[in-house]
């Protein structure tokens, strides 16, 4: 664990107390530049792969990112957000560490990072370590890997960000979450180019019941995976296509 993100860590958070840690941590990473260009990446979603044989490799590297985005968004995001804490989130400065079953367990990151000297100047400043650093090579990998769609993997990245920021206003109503709202509402990035992350959920209203309904804008493919069903928040789940 990272001392300066303990506070982070209570309630329902406890058990991201070891996601982010540093290279004492006596588990065996593997450096994130070398995960996405060698063989690991192969071998890990094979072995993935194997629980759920005949499966579409499109449905099990979304699955497998998906597994990604849950250990890596929370704690990074919410020690921006709520701890001023700014962490070195560039690939080439975090190793992988992976369980049994070769999915994500934690990330090994090369110095504790710092606490943000003054306050970001707005979400893309904030969060460009993540968001240009992290997820853009990570997803881009990925998808060439898997020839996937970026846009499945931004969604499933967007879903968890999303998500995130509702549990945080629940259990910290004072909580300034500004900037996490601005990243998900702005339909392009500073230079121009569109954000990945626009908008990945939507609510929407069904005749005869007061409370919205949480849908992804993209499925996540999950479907193609063999034994496993459309998420709850599924966009596809009102019509039950596959296609």
């Amino acid at each position: 664990m990272i001392p300066a993100l303990a506070p982070l860590f209570i309630a329902g958070f406890q058990h991201y107390r070891d996601v982010l840690v540093l290279p004492d941590d006596p588990r065996v990473g593997v450096p994130l530049r070398t995960f996405l260009t060698g063989d690991h990446l192969s071998d890990v979603l094979s072995r993935f792969g194997a629980a759920y044989p005949g499966s579409d490799s499109r449905g099990l590297a979304s699955v497998w990112s998906k597994h990604y985005f849950i250990t890596l968004i929370p704690p990074v995001v919410g020690a921006s957000l709520i701890l001023q804490h700014r962490l070195p989130l560039q690939l080439d400065h975090l190793q992988l560490i992976l369980d049994d079953a070769g999915l994500p367990a934690a990330f090994t990151l090369r110095d504790p990072g710092q606490r943000w000297p003054s306050r970001p100047a707005d979400a893309f400043a904030r969060f460009d370590d993540l968001l240009e650093g992290h997820l853009t090579p990570f997803i881009e990998a990925i998808a060439a890997h898997a020839r996937i769609s970026p846009k499945v993997l931004w969604s499933n990245a967007g879903n968890y960000f999303e998500w995130l920021l509702g549990v945080l206003a629940n259990a910290m109503p004072h909580a300034d979450l500004n900037h996490g709202h601005q990243l998900l509402n702005a339909q392009y990035r500073p230079h121009g180019r569109r954000n990945p992350l626009y908008q990945p959920v939507r609510y929407l209203k069904v005749d005869g019941q007061d409370e919205l309904i949480r849908r992804r804008r993209v499925c996540c493919v999950r479907y193609r995976v063999t034994g496993l069903e459309l998420c709850d928040n599924c966009p596809l789940a009102r019509t039950g296509c596959r296609s």
